[in-house]
């Protein structure tokens, strides 16, 4: 007499967030950790851009337009938000995860995050990539726990300062990209290209099209007065698909014309081959710096988001090796300080043979060391707290 195969157990469900760049290729890479743990036993759902959709996500709710910086930006969207943030509650609650995973973007993703614990509070949450509390507005940790199970930080001194401020279970599990240093370490040829002539320039003004918007007439200026005063250079602009007509558009205007890549391995072939790179502050700063190579640093908000900054952030820098070397050594021109006449000279300085230059890359060299997670990759210490936090 035969007897009826068991049903095998129905795949765990885990729910993932994504609402911009930085968080959908962190999200692509969580996605591959979980699988490599759980393997068909999980059922990966959610919402995120290309990078998460090149692992097999059909993202539920759109997140174009959801790339909001600055609170200028914010009214005029807000019909558009608060339909996604509806949007993205219900598509949670319908697919009952075993856990919900949110992924950078705390306007956002913190939104659903309440909404889904106050419809149904039996959903665990995990935080991947947690507001910079220790930036502003410190008490957001503490009311976090409200909503937030864990929190898995990707920088060394989050769980301190989570410990100090009260807020949810905090653990280290290393910055993603730790996961890329050898798409980032040049080899020996790479090292050399550093040295030869002309020096390769990295040019990156932001990956938001506010932010070329706002920063590529003021980049364009400074490689023209650099090259005025007879320094030679080749520049290299990284971008985006999504942003490259508006990025080619601007760049025409420039006297100094770069050569503008979008790919993955062109931008990473540039980091590795790089004398020198002027950026936008931001993730790409530490991505730069774990590359090794020295930086000049500018930003720029409206003179509103100005004025409330200067009265709420309690950082000395805003740059992330900055504040993981516990040492100013990238320096930084910030509102009234990001013109041309200042961001050249200090770009023709590291460019250079020079103690700025040498003081960048001594400090680099720690970076590793600091960030180390023992040997694991980051992905897989994430995916291992997800995994412990679900239902």
């Amino acid at each position: 007499m035969s007897t009826s195969p068991a049903h095998p157990e129905a795949p765990r469900t885990i729910f993932l967030i994504a609402a911009e760049e930085s968080g959908d290729r962190l999200g692509a890479g969580l996605m591959t950790a979980l699988r490599e743990r759980l393997g068909p036993a999980v059922r990966l759902v959610g919402i995120g851009g290309r990078h998460m959709a090149e692992q097999g996500l059909v993202s539920l709710v759109s997140v174009e337009g959801l790339s909001i910086i600055g609170f200028a930006s914010i009214p005029k969207k807000l019909p558009m938000i608060l339909q996604r943030l509806r949007d993205a509650t219900d598509a949670v609650l319908k697919e009952q995860p075993d856990v919900l995973v949110l992924i950078d973007s705390p306007d956002f993703t913190h939104r659903v995050a309440r909404r889904v614990r106050a419809r149904d509070p039996s959903i665990p949450v995990v935080n991947y990539v947690p507001p910079t509390v220790w930036v502003w507005r410190g008490g957001r940790a503490k009311k976090m726990r409200a909503y937030v199970d864990r929190v898995l930080a990707v920088l060394p001194f989050e769980t301190e300062v989570h410990r100090k401020l009260a807020g949810p279970p905090c653990s280290y599990v290393g910055h993603p990209l730790l996961d890329e240093l050898d798409a980032l370490l040049p080899n020996a040829q790479e090292l050399a290209r550093r040295t030869a002539a002309p020096p390769l320039l990295v040019v990156l003004p932001g990956s938001r099209r506010s932010e070329i918007k706002r920063n590529m007439a003021i980049f364009g200026e400074t490689l023209r007065l650099l090259r005025s005063q007879g320094v030679t250079f080749e520049p290299v602009l990284p971008t985006t698909p999504e942003l490259l007509d508006s990025v080619r558009t601007a760049a025409e205007r420039w006297p100094v014309q770069p050569r503008i890549v979008v790919s993955d391995s062109d931008k990473r072939a540039a980091f590795r081959t790089a004398r020198a790179a002027l950026a936008k502050s931001g993730t790409v700063t530490l991505e730069l710096a774990l590359a090794g190579v020295p930086m000049v640093t500018a930003y720029r908000v409206t003179e509103i988001e100005a004025f409330v900054a200067r009265r709420v952030i309690q950082t000395s820098s805003i740059i992330l090796a900055n504040l993981i070397l516990g040492e100013n050594v990238i320096p930084e021109f910030l509102q009234q300080d990001f013109t041309a006449e200042k961001l050249a000279p200090a770009l023709r300085d590291i460019l250079g043979d020079t103690p700025a230059r040498q003081r960048q890359v001594e400090a680099f060299g720690r970076l590793e060391q600091i960030m180390s997670t023992g040997g694991k990759r980051p992905s897989e210490l994430a995916a291992d707290g997800v995994i412990a936090t679900m239902r």
